[in-house]
């Protein structure tokens, strides 16, 4: 029996072990030599399954995919793939929520942790010869007088509550979807969206990106937190509207970011954040270790696997593709 032919249609990781990961359980796979529409859709007309890191999977290129039953996002967030239009079509998405889950929490850790303690203040006063424990003022907090809001309680936000609150800060959770009580099980307090961004001191951003998650932070909701606060993200670029933000850096309403991620990737060499005051930034790379690095294309190829095998896929999507 013939079993079901991949194709990958973008993916900018070393190697191809997403391919020889399939090719070794007998499926037939194949990477695309680009990533027009006409190039995918001569390459996917008789494919069953997509793996995709980066490129838009939409309804119309999915009509051009006439067997597609499964696409496998390299990676957490799936905002590149029209879920709604798979769902329609009976296509079931997945995406590979545990390659990385302690490496962004550790990441993220470490952000919120070198803005509290205002340790890149500190680096710029010891570099210009100024030996002075004051001069992260008014950054270098106490933990415990100090309250870390976490919007999102899933794989990574639930591990970053709970690293926080190791290290004795106040943590408010934000989730309609998380259950009371295992916020309170973390020593978290559930609290609505509305009154973490208020509340906080430190605001980290775990949610997906949607349609009603884009720009979660912008003008209005930064109005409404403490002068000084701090926001970090190592989710989403586009959680955050970053002219707003960057606004809010040189009025100090915002008094210092940490962000990963951007809502155009790579950040542009103009861009404003980089000339924005008290910014740390990273190039997406929350994610990475050699061992989430070699996990990652396993990972997305293994749905596939276990999907045309018949067993169950935890990490589906839209659960209603077969209804």
């Amino acid at each position: 029996m013939t079993l079901p032919r991949i194709l990958v249609t973008d993916c900018d990781l070393p190697g191809d072990a997403a391919e020889q990961t399939l090719r070794a359980a007998g499926y037939p796979a194949e990477r695309a030599s680009d990533t027009s529409f006409d190039t995918l859709a001569e390459l996917g007309s008789d494919a069953e399954g997509l793996i995709v890191q980066w490129h838009r999977i939409d309804g119309a290129l999915m009509d051009r995919m006439p067997k597609l039953k499964m696409i496998s996002r390299l990676g957490i967030g799936y905002d590149m793939v029209d879920v709604a239009a798979a769902t329609e079509r009976g296509i079931a998405v997945a995406n590979t929520p545990s390659y990385c889950i302690e490496e962004v929490a550790a990441h993220t850790i470490a952000m919120i942790m070198t803005q509290a303690r205002g340790l890149p203040a500190y680096d710029r006063a010891v570099r210009t010869g100024e030996w002075k424990a004051v001069a992260a003022k008014p950054m270098a907090v106490r933990p415990s007088r100090t309250t870390v809001s976490v919007l999102g309680f899933g794989r990574i936000g639930s591990l970053v509550a709970r690293g926080c609150r190791a290290l004795g800060f106040r943590v408010l959770v934000a989730d309609p979807y998380a259950p009371t009580a295992a916020v309170e099980a973390a020593g978290c307090e559930a609290v609505s969206i509305e009154s973490a961004i208020a509340s906080a001191d430190l605001l980290t951003l775990h949610v997906p990106l949607t349609d009603a998650t884009r720009h979660l932070i912008d003008a209005t909701s930064i109005a409404t937190m403490k002068p000084g606060a701090v926001i970090v993200n190592t989710c989403r670029g586009p959680l955050i509207d970053e002219t707003a933000l960057v606004d809010a850096l040189h009025s100090g309403q915002i008094g210092a970011a940490a962000l990963d991620v951007f809502e155009v990737e790579p950040l542009d060499l103009g861009a404003a954040l980089r000339d924005a005051p008290n910014v740390l930034l990273t190039p997406h790379a929350a994610w990475y270790s050699p061992e989430a690095l070699e996990d990652l294309p396993v990972h997305a190829a293994e749905n596939l696997i276990r999907f045309f095998g018949g067993e169950q896929v935890t990490a589906i999507v839209n659960p209603d593709y077969a209804r």
